[in-house]
């Protein structure tokens, strides 16, 4: 059985697998898909800047235009007391700086964290969850967010969200000069047949395969954030008590979207069964049974 340092070592190194077969992955259908098509090079070059724009774009004022995009205001110390001093009390434990606080007016009990490092970071959680946790369980639910900050996850998940965007205008790109007036050469047979249907398949499947992705590295960074928040408060149950209470409430969160889901501590969507099909959130049962571990 797994201590908890021995888990947050272990989901590290899995994650990091992870993105080295995904940005593999990534170099090869851009070169299926280059060669077997004959892009011009300057269609590749094109996307590439806009992805870097886009980027760069979402690392400085992501954070704000997903606070903006849910509604979140700043909390007030004296009216939200307990969620405002559980931040303080464990920034000073985790040795980090202690993020700005925002709410979101909703009975939805639910909680996320963004910003680009632990110097620019926020921690975000609904009126419904400060309203059904206890001191405890709010603990264990501020340290799984806190250790998101601090393990860099949002930076993590922004470079996955990059690499997505850029192979998503590859292919856009592709179907547009591949139906309307590409500039490829007329001698086809020039084309390695097997190439050839690589580049289709990833053509028609990349972005999907590619969004699958990015669900197994988000899934792995939520057990390595329970993990983190046990490490941090010593104290499992709390967490595991607040996974159950989150779980089972049936308030929907209305002003979550598919683009903000993954960034909340549990799937906001509950029984919208098209939205959840691609959660970026492990079953909670799974996440309470690693939890159960380490008591």
């Amino acid at each position: 059985m797994q201590n908890v340092y021995e888990q947050v070592s272990a989901n590290k190194t899995r994650s990091d697998i992870v993105i080295i077969l995904f940005i593999g992955f990534i170099i090869l259908a851009a070169y299926a898909i280059t060669v077997a098509f004959e892009l011009d090079p300057s269609v590749l070059a094109i996307a590439a800047i806009f992805s870097i724009v886009s980027a760069v774009g979402s690392f400085y004022f992501g954070d704000k235009i997903i606070l903006s995009l849910n509604g979140a205001r700043l909390a007030d110390r004296k009216e939200f007391f307990d969620y405002y001093t559980v931040v303080e009390n464990l920034s000073l434990a985790n040795q980090s700086p202690m993020p700005q606080i925002y709410v979101i007016d909703s009975p939805a009990p639910n909680a996320f964290a963004t910003g680009r490092d632990p110097e620019h970071a926020v921690v975000c959680a609904t009126t419904g969850l400060l309203q059904k946790l206890n001191r405890t369980e709010l603990e264990g639910v501020i340290g799984h967010e806190l250790s998101h900050v601090k393990n860099y996850d949002i930076r993590l998940m922004m470079i996955v969200s990059m690499l997505i965007g850029s192979l998503s205008i590859l292919t856009n790109m592709v179907q547009r000069n591949r139906f309307f007036g590409s500039r490829r050469r007329d001698n086809d047979s020039s084309i390695n047949g097997l190439l050839a249907i690589l580049g289709v398949f990833l053509l028609i499947f990349a972005p999907l395969i590619g969004k699958l992705i990015q669900l197994a590295i988000s899934r792995r960074r939520e057990f390595l954030a329970d993990a983190s928040s046990v490490k941090l408060t010593r104290q499992p149950q709390g967490l595991i008590d607040a996974l159950k209470k989150i779980s089972s409430d049936p308030n929907a969160l209305s002003s979550a979207s598919t683009a903000t889901a993954s960034l909340y501590i549990s799937n906001p969507f509950k029984d919208n069964k098209l939205a959840s099909l691609f959660s970026t959130h492990p079953p909670i049962l799974d996440r309470i049974k690693a939890l159960e571990s380490m008591l």
